[in-house]
C-alpha cells in the first residue's frame, strides 16, 4: 500500500470516491464516509487496521480476502460500496447532523433506484444519525428502503475495540445467510 505525507491525505478531502454499485445487488455495503486514505486511493475502507476486508472474506461474502484495490470485484459477487455521506473526512465525528440526515435521504434514493436485496450500513451510530433511529440495534432493522431490507452492522474500524475479527465476522455472516449470498 502506498504511504502518504500528512499534506498528500490532507488534500485528498476534496476529492470524490466512486461508489462500486449496480442494480439489484445481494449487498448493498454502506460505510460512514470516506476516511483520508479511501479518498487518496479511491478504494474504500483502505486505512490500514480498517478489518472490513478481512471481516468480508471470513464471513464467506468472497472465496479469498480482497484488497481495497480490487473493490470492483464485489460486483461479480453481487455486492457493493457506498457511504451515507460523501465527504472525506479524518474522523466520522467531523460530520454535522445536517450531512447524515441529509446523507441518508440520498442514500435512501440511491437504495430505491439500484433496489439490493439488502442495505448492510456499517456502523450502529451513522445508522441512527442518518434515518433518526435512536434505538436501533446491529442486525437487521424493521425499516425497509422499498423492497430493500436493512442489517445495521458493526463498523470494522480498527477503533471499534468492541467488536472483536471473529465477532465481526460472525454478524456479517449472519447477514449473507440471510442474503443469499
Amino acid at each position: 500500500m502506498a504511504r502518504f505525507t500528512p499534506e498528500e491525505l490532507e488534500a485528498a478531502r476534496d476529492r470524490v470516491v466512486p461508489d462500486v454499485v449496480a442494480e439489484r445487488l445481494h449487498v448493498l455495503f454502506c460505510g460512514i464516509n470516506p476516511g483520508l486514505m479511501t479518498a487518496a486511493t479511491g478504494h474504500h475502507f483502505a486505512r490500514p487496521g480498517n478489518r472490513f476486508w478481512p471481516v468480508l472474506h471470513r464471513s464467506g461474502f468472497t472465496p479469498r480476502l480482497l484488497k481495497p484495490s480490487e473493490q470492483q470485484e464485489l460486483l461479480a459477487y453481487g455486492l457493493g460500496i457506498t457511504n451515507v455521506v460523501a465527504r472525506p473526512s479524518a474522523r466520522a465525528d467531523e460530520l454535522s447532523a445536517e450531512e447524515y440526515q441529509e446523507g441518508g435521504r440520498l442514500l435512501a434514493a440511491k437504495v430505491e433506484r439500484l433496489r439490493p436485496r439488502w442495505l448492510a450500513v456499517v456502523g450502529v451510530t451513522a445508522y441512527r444519525a442518518a434515518f433518526d433511529d435512536r434505538t436501533a440495534r446491529v442486525g437487521p432493522q424493521s425499516r425497509t428502503i422499498g423492497d430493500t431490507r436493512v442489517w445495521v452492522l458493526p463498523n470494522p474500524s480498527g477503533l471499534n475495540a468492541h467488536w472483536t475479527a471473529e465477532t465481526m465476522a460472525e454478524e456479517f455472516g449472519r447477514l449473507r445467510e440471510a442474503a443469499g449470498a
